[in-house]
């Protein structure tokens, strides 16, 4: 798969992030690691991005920006949503993403990083002015 179709195929699941996501672009093993949790398979990844769909209310997955070169694809963005606490506090991070290819085009790595700490984002949810 061309590296400009599976940029295209992102931005699209980004603005529909967490709904109809093109797992086809996966591999079967693709390894996934962000700041709170590590693991490997394309079925754990379609799990955690359901949870989240139930989990969480009005996701927004906004992309700032998107470079592809050669096996990999780097992504700049603000994921935002509200937590199912009952004072349902707004929550936003910002971070960003990077996925390398397989021979065959096919994603087999996605690493997140935040541009603050887990700690943080467990903060805003009591303190939603606290610093990140």
């Amino acid at each position: 798969m061309e590296i400009a179709h599976i940029i295209e195929t992102l931005k699209s699941d980004y603005r529909r992030f967490p709904n109809n996501q093109s797992y086809d672009l996966y591999a079967e093993t693709v390894y996934f690691k962000d700041p709170l949790t590590e693991f490997r398979g394309l079925e754990r990844y379609k799990q955690m991005i359901a949870f989240m769909g139930r989990w969480f209310a009005d996701i927004d997955l906004r992309l700032h920006d998107i470079q592809g070169a050669d096996a990999a694809i780097e992504t700049r963005w603000t994921l935002t949503w509200t937590s199912p606490l009952p004072w349902r506090p707004r929550i936003a991070i910002s971070g960003q993403t990077r996925l390398e290819l397989d021979g065959a085009g096919k994603i087999v790595s996605h690493i997140d990083t935040w541009d603050c700490s887990p700690w943080a984002v467990l903060g805003r949810h009591f303190f939603p002015n606290s610093p990140a």
